[in-house]
C-alpha cells in the first residue's frame, strides 16, 4: 500500500497541483499586500475614504468610530472589509486572466504546425516531370 501511495504522490499531476497551491498561496499574500498597502491607501488619498473602517453596529452598544474597537463592543457588519476583499478578488481575477492570455499566446506560437506534406497527385506529377526532364537530356 505504501508503494502505491508513493506512485500516486509522485505522479506529475499531483506534484504540479501541490506546487500550484503553494505558489497560489504566496501569490495571494502578494495581492493582499498590493490591495491593502498600495491600492486602498491610494484610493483613500484620492477620495478621502478609508474602507477599512466602514461598518454598521448591529446593536446599540457599538459606539466606537473605529472597526477594531467596535468589534470589542459588539456585533458589527464590516462592509468596508468586504469592499476591500472584493477589490482584491477583481485584481486577482484580472491578473490571472492576463497570465492565461499570455500562456495561450505562447501555446499558439508553439503549436504552429508544419505545413502538411504535398498531396499524392502532386508528388506523382513531380516525379513524372523529373523523369521527363531526365529523358530530354
Amino acid at each position: 500500500m505504501l508503494e502505491e501511495f508513493k506512485k500516486f504522490a509522485l505522479k506529475g499531476n499531483v506534484v504540479d497541483l501541490a506546487i500550484g497551491v503553494i505558489i497560489g498561496a504566496a501569490f495571494g499574500k502578494i495581492v493582499d499586500s498590493l490591495v491593502s498597502d498600495v491600492i486602498m491607501p491610494f484610493i483613500g488619498a484620492l477620495g478621502g475614504v478609508d474602507f477599512s473602517n466602514y461598518f454598521i453596529g448591529l446593536n446599540e452598544a457599538v459606539t466606537a468610530p473605529v472597526l477594531v474597537e467596535a468589534k470589542k463592543q459588539g456585533a458589527v457588519l464590516a462592509y468596508g472589509s468586504f469592499i476591500t476583499v472584493a477589490i482584491n478578488f477583481v485584481i486577482i481575477a484580472f491578473v490571472l486572466f492576463l497570465v492565461v492570455q499570455a500562456i495561450n499566446r505562447l501555446k499558439r506560437k508553439e503549436a504552429a504546425a508544419p505545413p502538411p506534406p504535398p498531396a499524392e497527385d502532386v508528388v506523382l506529377l513531380a516525379e513524372i516531370r523529373d523523369l521527363l526532364k531526365q529523358k530530354a537530356v
